[in-house]
Parts: C-alpha cells; structure tokens; sequence
C-alpha cells in the first residue's frame, strides 16, 4: 500500500466513490465524489492527538463491532493515506479536536468534491462483503456466536484483544471452539454456490492458530463438504488432521445456550454415522458466504455490466476470457467477479493489468468491422434492438437509432428482431449471404 501511495505515477483517491463513468475504450470520462473528511489531508500528520479527546464513542466496523472508535478516526493504524476522518454523522462539533490539533487540520466548512478524469481502461476490483447470519444459528441472539472474520479480528495482534482469545460474554479464553461451514451457502435459501474453498480454508487456518495459542484448545469444525482446492491445500487439511482438530460431517440442527456459563450447546446431525450429535462449545465461530459488495453492485450499474445469477459481475466467457467484460477496456479482478482466494486474486489483478497494458502501451484498439449498421430509410424507431442489444450499444439520439461500433460486438442479436430489415452486420448483409449461396450453387452444378 505504501508504494502504491508514493509511486509518481499512480494517484490515490481515497474516501472517495465513483458516481459516473460514460465513454468507451480509450476516452472513458470517470467522475469521482471526494467526501468530506472535515480535515485537511495536506495539514494532517496522522499524529492521533485529536482522537482521545473525542467525547463520541461508536462500533468500531474495521473490528466488526467487537470495540469501539471515536467520532474523529483512522480505520487502522496501518491505513494509506495515514489522515483522520470526522464521522459526519456522529460528531456533535463539540470543538476538543480543533483545540487539540496542533496543525490546525480541522475544517468543519469542508464540502464534498466532485472530480472527473479521463482514462484509457478501467480494472474493476471492488471486492466483496460477507453473508450476514443475523438470526440463524444463534447469530446476534447468542454472544458467543461469531463469525470467522470476527475470529480474524480477534486473533490479530492490532485487534481488540491484542490477539488474546476471548469469549465474548466474559473475556474468558475458551477450551472448545466449534466452527461450523457453508453458512449462508450452497443453499437455496440464501446462495446457492459454494465461496470456492475460501470459508474451508479460512476456517483450517483459523483452527491451526486456536491450535497453535493454546495446543489443549480443542477444536472441532462441522461441515458438509471439505474443500481445498490449489496447489498444496490438500496437505494443508492433512496436517490440520494431524494436530488433532475434529472434523464431523454434518448438518446443523439447533443450537442452545445455557443462561448461567454462556455455553452452547449445539446438535448436529452426523451424515457418516447416521445420527444426532450433542456437541458443547464455549465459542461457536460460522463460517459465512461471500457476496457481492454493494459496491460490486453500485459500479456494475454505472459501467453497464451484466451480473450473473449470483450477483457478482458477469465475465465475457468463463473459459477464453475471464477477466474482461462485455464492454471494452473494462477488466475485472479478484472478487468483483466471484469468490476467490488471495492466491487466485493476485494471479487474475496480473492478468487485468496485463490486459489492460496491451491498448495502452499500444495506443489504439483495434476492432473487428463486423458490426450492426442501421438504415434509417427503413428504420421505424421502434426500439426493440435497443432492448435486445447485450451490450447497450444501441441508442435513440434526435429521433434516430445510432449504434456505438466501438462498443458493438457484432452478434447480430439487434438484426434478428428488426422488423423492417433495418439492422445488419457488416460482412453479412443479406445480397453477401445470397450471392455467396449463388456462388456455391454454380460451383456444384459446375462440378
């Protein structure tokens, strides 16, 4: 992150959202909302001083709620760009801050900026959000019900514990931590797919760490079906075998909690066994579905991109191109398009980078003239190829119909339902196709 910042030819937006993107490949127009920190970033020195001071306390989300932050904050101590941020919402403009800043950073008068910047190809990574279990499997009615991504932040070193395990309910350590998988997935219900291994191997990870803080802590992780897909994760579950972490195949049935400990209690049915499992767990961690981050959902609006059945931004062909899209000089990375784990997501940002330096190194694109063509002669403007066209490349300017060729690719979907015979490709118009069927004709009746 820190070479990304000082590198002389990349700039950071940070708190910022992109609000519209119009253009095609090698001319896109992207306007970005820079909010309003209600802080100078070029006075503030990232010193903390203002913080403490800060009478306002709220959920801490970069913890997922398991502290708490002020109203004037850093997300965490590692951010890029290191500068505070007022919380909008949550300040009651006391004025402790403003007399504490020794750099005079503060600005309460500051105002949201509106930017647009012109770019040659745009590389989608927006990432992804987690399923939330809210009401299921004792999740926000049992304390000691979290999720993996809670474990995370438990776990680690600059988190609310300071990396100590601990219960909820009662700081305590826990000796028996139950991990229960496909939370949230491969059901019909909530989402049908599977998070590709992700949750099965965040949740080894996880039980080799419980393991490695306190070797008697028994750990035990029920699950449908163990997935670990990529070079070596198979070891990887062997081994998490080895050090004595309990694996049952099942489905959750119910889940108790006794009011005077906080234990759960936790009934499982055993597919292998072909019976009821009571299992009892001082902490019962979930392991939840990805899904698509609404920024996922916000950005695949603005650029005009297809979504497929799960949410996530649809891919040109899943085979011969899965990192770019229906619209050229578009690419996807990571989770924008389906879940993924680190290694997978660093193996395709190279592939969008390096796709997306093949025109811009160039400087052109190059296209195909196999592309839709109107007569307006016999056009009736009756909108039905805007409608069909995949890849809104069609539009109706000052009562005509006018097709974007760059944006075209061709598939002839618009010439298919013209009524009047308006639309057609290039390279196969009808007298072509006729006079090549003429040609073949002759050919034979030659031969």
């Amino acid at each position: 992150m820190l070479e990304a910042a000082s590198h002389p030819k990349i700039t950071l937006f940070a708190y910022s959202e992109v609000i519209g993107v119009s253009g095609h490949v090698g001319e896109f127009n992207v306007k970005i909302k820079r909010k309003a920190r209600f802080i100078d970033e070029q006075k503030c020195t990232g010193c903390g001083a203002c913080s403490p001071v800060c009478p306002v306390v709220v959920p801490n989300e970069f913890n997922c709620g398991l502290d708490t932050r002020k109203a004037i904050y850093a997300l965490f101590a590692q951010a890029v760009p290191l500068k505070y941020t007022i919380d909008g919402d949550k300040c009651i403009r006391c004025g402790l801050c403003v007399r504490e800043c020794n750099e005079n950073a503060i600005d309460f008068n500051q105002k949201d900026e509106i930017i647009e910047i012109d770019v040659g190809t745009i590389i989608v990574a927006t990432g992804i959000k987690i399923f939330d279990p809210t009401g299921e499997y004792g999740y926000g009615q049992f304390e000691n019900v979290i999720t993996q991504l809670q474990l995370e932040r438990i776990l680690a070193p600059n988190g609310p514990t300071f990396g100590e395990l601990r219960r909820i309910s009662d700081e305590n350590p826990p000796t028996r931590v139950l991990m229960i998988q496909c939370v949230g997935s491969r059901s019909i219900k909530t989402n049908p797919y599977c998070s590709a291994g992700v949750c099965c191997l965040v949740a080894l990870k996880n039980a080799a760490l419980l393991k490695q803080h306190d070797p008697n802590t028994e750990v035990t992780i029920c699950y449908i079906d163990m997935r670990t897909p990529g070079k070596e994760y198979e070891e990887y579950f062997r081994r998490a075998r080895l050090q004595g972490i309990r694996f049952i195949r099942g489905n959750f049935a119910r889940i108790e909690e006794n009011q005077y400990t906080k234990n759960l209690l936790v009934r499982i049915e055993d597919t292998l066994m072909n019976k009821y499992r009571r299992v009892e767990a001082d902490l019962v961690v979930l392991s939840v579905a990805m899904e698509p981050s609404e920024g996922t959902i916000n950005v695949a609006n603005l650029l005009r991109l297809e979504r497929s059945p799960d949410g996530f931004i649809k891919e040109f062909h899943s085979r011969l191109d899965p990192i770019g899209t229906k619209v050229p000089g578009i690419y996807l990375a990571g989770t924008a398009q389906g879940p993924h784990s680190v290694a997978d997501t660093v193996a395709m940002s190279k592939g969008a980078a390096s796709s997306a330096a093949i025109p811009m190194s160039a400087g052109l694109f190059e296209i195909e003239l196999v592309r839709a063509i109107v007569d307006l002669e016999k056009c009736s403007r009756c909108g039905n190829c805007i409608e069909v066209c995949p890849y809104n490349a069609i539009s109706l300017l000052e009562n005509k119909i006018e097709v974007d060729e760059i944006t075209c690719r061709g598939c002839g979907a618009c010439a298919s339902v013209c009524k009047n015979n308006a639309m057609t490709l290039r390279s196969y118009r009808n007298k072509q196709i006729e006079a090549y069927l003429d040609g073949l004709i002759k050919e034979v009746k030659q031969g």
